[in-house]
């Protein structure tokens, strides 16, 4: 059985934001009604990597999320400079920003799409393990605390919902699983 066929059939601009564009679609369903959904186009895309320190704990950052109205503690991430950067080097880059650590072999850890219901977001996810300290170089209007935990502390604060992001939750996962037993070494 095929997938209902729904068609957009007008897209109206409504803000235009510095990484971000708020759309309303018009979409004609099935049964010939037209409603109005909300569209959020991410233009860039993003990056994030797990940092994992020698002896197994990852840096996470702290950070006034606006949306929430408090701080969270997520892996460091950030946007790509343009569409064409490869996302590697976003990855790279933002982790010595907001780290002061930098990683010559990054490792590929996977893909997500943020809120597929609304919004087109890509992130990719890399892990760093073999960190050579550098400096921070925060963007301006950033404010980052550092933070570092062993990988079990960290699956506990998902499971208790103290960690939300969920680009953070799938890469803790997703590098526990990935890398199992390797991880524990604390």
């Amino acid at each position: 059985m095929g997938q209902p066929l729904i068609k957009r059939i007008k897209r109206e601009l409504e803000h235009k934001g510095s990484i971000l564009d708020i759309y309303t679609d018009y979409m004609e369903l099935p049964d010939g009604k037209i409603e109005k959904w909300d569209y959020v186009e991410h233009r860039k895309g993003a990056a994030a990597v797990v940092p994992v320190l020698p002896d197994g704990r990852i840096l996470m950052v702290r950070q006034y999320r606006n949306a929430l109205e408090r701080d969270t503690l997520e892996i460091p991430a950030g946007s790509r400079d343009s569409v064409t950067e490869p996302t590697i080097e976003c990855a790279s880059r933002e982790l010595e920003e907001e780290t002061g650590y930098r990683c010559d072999n990054l490792e590929f850890l996977l893909s997500l799409r943020t809120t597929v219901a609304f919004c087109n977001e890509m992130v990719d996810v890399y892990a760093a393990r073999d960190l050579v300290p550098t400096e921070q170089h925060l963007d301006e209007g950033e404010f980052i605390e550092l933070e570092a935990h062993p990988i079990e502390e960290l699956c506990d604060m998902i499971y208790q919902g103290v960690i939300q992001d969920g680009k953070t939750v799938a890469a803790i996962l997703a590098y526990k699983d990935k890398y199992g037993k390797n991880v524990d070494r604390e």
